[in-house]
């Protein structure tokens, strides 16, 4: 039997409202930033931007956000002329909430103890969810991401594999401050997230 894929009009604009990016931003960084509370908590590392941020923190005690913003600030330019001015200044607005809530949880929420496997893998999931979400709506959460999608908009590279690469690096480095056991669990929760990437964010069949 033959099926027929129903085409949507060329004349339906499937750009999201204002209203459904801030809503969308919102979502995306609070799940972020809590995913970002488990692995802190836990002491497992993750990668890209956010995973040299743990690192920053891990190892000079500076706070998360700090780090992350700062270490975001070069990649706005790239942003700006690679992916248009909407996408770097969501991108930023996307950066900021995470950098800000990533250190609010803690004021209403106390975690005593977390296995690093399971905070891995759930962290990770809950943090590809979010991604998602960003990349749905044309925002990031920059540095790494903005390299991947850029790489993805303009090659046809995966941004889930170049973000794997970029993780293996740093998780690799990781090794100077964590055990062998909680490395394996960041390795896990690493290629759980880029897997979650690489299969639900492709221009190829997604449009919106």
């Amino acid at each position: 039997m033959m099926t027929t894929r129903t085409a949507v009009p060329s004349s339906v604009d499937t750009r999201h409202s204002a209203q459904e990016d801030v809503f969308a931003l919102i979502i995306a960084t609070t799940l972020i930033s809590f995913s970002v509370l488990m692995l802190r908590q836990a002491g497992v590392m993750t990668g890209g931007t956010a995973g040299i941020a743990l690192f920053i923190h891990y190892t000079f005690t500076v706070p998360f956000g700090v780090a992350f913003f700062t270490l975001n600030l070069p990649f706005y330019y790239l942003s700006f002329r690679r992916m248009g001015w909407s996408f770097t200044l969501k991108t930023f607005c996307a950066v900021g909430l995470v950098s800000f809530l990533s250190d609010q949880h803690a004021l209403f929420i106390h975690i005593d103890q977390l296995q690093p496997f399971y905070a891995s893998v759930l962290g990770n999931l809950i943090l590809g969810v979010g991604f998602l979400i960003l990349f749905r709506h044309r925002a990031s959460l920059g540095g790494m991401n903005i390299l991947a999608l850029y790489l993805q908009e303009k090659y046809g590279f995966k941004a889930g594999w170049f973000q794997m690469g970029v993780d293996i690096c740093v998780l690799l480095a990781s090794l100077t401050f964590i055990s062998l056991p909680t490395l394996v669990a960041s390795v896990a929760g690493a290629v759980l997230l880029n897997f979650i990437i690489a299969q639900n964010h492709r221009s190829d069949r997604y449009s919106a």
